[in-house]
């Protein structure tokens, strides 16, 4: 019997925000990025093993973990300001 599983992770850009980076001091995009690592077998994803968040400055590549919490602020946060507009 041949049984294929294993672990892939998959990422999503939640929103794009504007922000000055941290780690070059400039004023760029920053993509608020969910990582989520799920358990497959037969290539079909079954459940999530772990997720994290983090954003990543468009500039330099610089990237700060985030909790849940932030993440889904930065989300809702962009898109009221996108109405606003």
């Amino acid at each position: 019997m041949l049984l294929i599983f294993g672990a892939m992770p998959r990422e999503r850009v939640l929103t794009t925000v504007t922000f000055v980076c941290e780690y070059c001091r400039t004023p760029a995009t920053q993509d608020v990025v969910e990582s989520a690592t799920r358990f497959s077998a037969f290539f079909i994803p079954l459940f999530t093993v772990s997720r994290r968040y983090f954003v990543a400055c468009s500039h330099c590549g610089g990237t700060t973990e985030l909790t849940a919490e932030q993440a889904t602020h930065a989300a809702e946060w962009a898109a009221r300001n996108r109405q606003m507009s």
